[in-house]
């Protein structure tokens, strides 16, 4: 026999040895734990209990309000519509359209529903209740009693946030606590996501403890992204259309001129000596005029008509397909799980102690 194999018994039998060892120790604190330790264990899964069920008690319901919504985003062109490209050009009017529904598509659409600027401005949406009219972020600080927190600081105890208040006029405090609590809906009470990654369909969940605010707060998130996504993707297309409407009505507005220009200048001479060209000059003048304005009608008609078709093209269609409906799912602490949960938490707790306890005298040699 070598040496090798020597050594090689030797790992075995420490092996051997070690497992040994574990499994001796495994059922001495068994034993321990079980014959001279269950009262106390016991004790813990009761004590533990007793804390599930209490909390399961003072633990308010929450509300959960959940609105999904689809975007159907049509921007392709063609056919006419392209040709329209060409035209407006003519008149420095871009029809080509705006990519801003690709700044806001897949996981960017997610974002912006998670951005401060849309939470904040869904805080300030007034509401009605009990007949009263109020923003949501006054009715955020009511359910949660923050103003008995304040009723001490002299900043803050007398705050409001008045409905249809110019935001560029709020003071330092409110724009700090609408900072406060868009950070807190975003940690606790916010939750934005698809449906499915391959489908365009968006869901807004809110959960607090007032079930008017979760209802109304969803449905002003919905409503703010879609104001804000719509405006955002047809404003180079409103531009435009604003811009060919104003040089529509700029040059109808000569063209009527001249139409009366004309008939002005034949009533002045009504019976013109023929051999008298220069009375004709006025009167030819006018007409060429209308020709042109006419003729520039024509077609600023036709490109406004086609840059308003290319601005319903790029109008999204934000479709809503379920909405939050009162009254809605509490969820509450089910009493028997807080019960179960808490007993197993605290009988956990207490074996943790119990084992570094026993350890510790092991290694002082103390009983």
């Amino acid at each position: 026999m070598n040496q090798t194999d020597i050594e090689d018994k030797d790992s075995d039998a420490d092996d051997k040895t070690s497992l040994k060892h574990f499994i001796q120790r495994v059922q001495y604190w068994r034993s321990y734990l079980i014959k001279r330790r269950w009262k106390l264990i016991l004790l813990g899964f009761l004590a533990g209990a007793a804390l599930g069920l209490t909390y399961s008690f003072l633990k308010k319901p929450l509300f959960d309000a959940e609105l999904s919504f689809a975007i159907q985003d049509d921007n392709s062109g063609g056919g006419k519509l392209g040709a329209a490209v060409g035209l407006a050009s003519q008149f420095g009017i871009d029809l080509s359209g705006s990519n801003i529904g690709g700044a806001f598509s897949g996981d960017n659409l997610l974002e912006l529903l998670r951005s401060r600027a849309m939470v904040e401005k869904s805080l300030l949406t007034s509401v009605t209740i009990n007949g009263k009219q109020e923003t949501l972020a006054d009715l955020y600080i009511t359910f949660n009693k923050l103003r008995q927190r304040w009723a001490e600081d002299p900043v803050l105890k007398n705050i409001q946030f008045l409905p249809n208040a110019d935001r560029s006029k709020f003071t330092l405090s409110q724009d700090s606590l609408l900072g406060v609590f868009y950070h807190t809906i975003l940690k606790k009470n916010l939750n934005v996501d698809k449906v499915d990654k391959d489908l365009s369909i968006v869901t807004i969940k809110v959960e607090t403890k007032n079930e008017l605010f979760s209802k109304y707060f969803t449905e002003a998130m919905a409503k703010t992204v879609s104001d804000f996504y719509i405006e955002s993707k047809t404003k180079k297309s409103s531009q435009n259309v604003n811009v060919l409407q104003k040089l529509t009505d700029s040059v109808r507005s000569e063209l009527n001129a001249a139409i009366t220009g004309v008939a002005t200048t034949s009533d002045i001479n009504p019976n013109a000596n023929p051999t008298l060209q220069i009375l004709k000059v006025p009167s030819q003048r006018r007409q060429v005029d209308v020709e042109a304005n006419g003729a520039m009608l024509t077609e600023l008609v036709k490109n406004l008509e086609l840059a308003k078709i290319s601005l319903r093209k790029e109008t999204p269609l934000i479709q809503i397909i379920d909405t939050p409906i009162l009254p809605l799912e509490e969820k509450e602490v089910l009493k028997p799980v807080a019960f179960i949960v808490g007993g197993i938490v605290g009988a956990v707790l207490m074996i943790i102690n119990l084992l570094i306890r026993a350890r510790y005298r092991e290694i002082m040699g103390t009983k």
